[in-house]
C-alpha cells in the first residue's frame, strides 16, 4: 500500500511543523503540505492527491467543521482527523455527525497521534481489501479504534496524556509539581517528563529559586503552542 498523503491544516506555524514532523515519522504516511487557513485548505482539496486531512477546528477565517461541510457539499469524501483544542461536547458530536474519523485533543504526545493514525491506516487497508467483520467485538474496535495505547513499556497512555495536558496549560513544571497534580510519586512523574523530553516534546531547563542548593529541573511543553 503506498503512503497515505496527509494535508495538515493548522494556522499556528509551530504546531503545523510539529504535526508535519509527527506525520513524516510514521511509516506509511507522508505530509504533502500545510494549509494555514480554511480557504487555502479548500483550495488544495479541489485537486486530487490528499488521502487524509489533519484539521484544526479554530482557523483564522472559519471553523474546521465548516471546512468539512464544504468539502462534503463539493463531493469531496477525503477522510478527516480533527486535531484541536476544542473540548466542547457539541463540537465532538458535530464532528462525528459529519464524518470526522478521529478527534485528537491538543496538546498531545506523539504516541497519541501515532496510535490513532495507525488505527486509521489499519481500518483503511481492511476496507480496501474487502474484509468483513467477524463479530460485535470487531465492530466495536472499528468504531472505537486505538483504545489501547502503544506507549513505551512501563508508561500508561492515560497518564502520559494527563502530563501533556498539564505541560500545555502552564509554562514550567518540576517533577515534584507534576507528581502532586497527578497524585503519583516524583520518580513516576519524572519518568513521563523524561520520556517527553527525550522525544523532543518537552524542554528541560534549570529553575533557580534564589536559595542555596542545587537548581531543580523544569520541564516546558514545546511541540504545541
Amino acid at each position: 500500500m503506498p503512503d497515505l498523503r496527509v494535508l495538515v491544516v493548522e494556522d499556528d506555524p509551530v504546531a503545523a511543523e510539529a504535526h508535519r514532523t509527527y506525520v513524516d515519522r510514521l511509516p506509511g504516511f507522508t505530509c504533502i503540505g500545510i494549509a494555514g487557513t480554511a480557504a487555502r485548505a479548500l483550495q488544495v482539496l479541489t485537486r486530487p492527491g490528499v488521502d487524509l486531512v489533519l484539521l484544526d477546528m479554530n482557523l483564522p477565517d472559519g471553523h474546521g467543521l465548516d471546512v468539512v461541510r464544504r468539502m462534503r457539499a463539493q463531493g469531496n469524501q477525503t477522510d478527516v482527523v480533527a486535531v484541536t483544542a476544542a473540548r466542547e461536547v457539541a463540537a465532538v458530536q458535530a464532528a462525528a455527525r459529519i464524518g470526522v474519523v478521529q478527534y485528537v485533543l491538543k496538546p498531545f504526545a506523539y504516541e497519541t497521534l501515532r496510535d490513532r493514525l495507525t488505527a486509521y491506516a489499519r481500518q483503511r487497508r481492511a476496507a480496501e481489501a474487502g474484509q468483513v467483520v467477524a463479530d460485535q467485538d470487531e465492530v466495536d474496535r472499528l468504531l472505537h479504534p486505538a483504545r489501547t495505547s502503544s506507549v513505551p513499556k512501563g508508561l500508561a497512555g492515560s497518564v502520559l496524556d494527563r502530563v501533556v495536558q498539564l505541560l500545555g496549560n502552564r509554562e514550567g513544571w518540576t517533577a515534584e509539581e507534576i507528581a502532586t497534580s497527578l497524585g503519583t510519586s516524583r520518580i513516576t512523574a519524572r519518568r513521563y517528563l523524561e520520556h517527553l523530553a527525550d522525544q523532543g516534546q518537552a524542554l528541560r531547563t534549570q529553575r533557580y529559586d534564589g536559595r542555596s542548593g542545587r537548581p531543580k529541573v523544569e520541564y516546558s511543553w514545546v511541540a504545541e503552542s
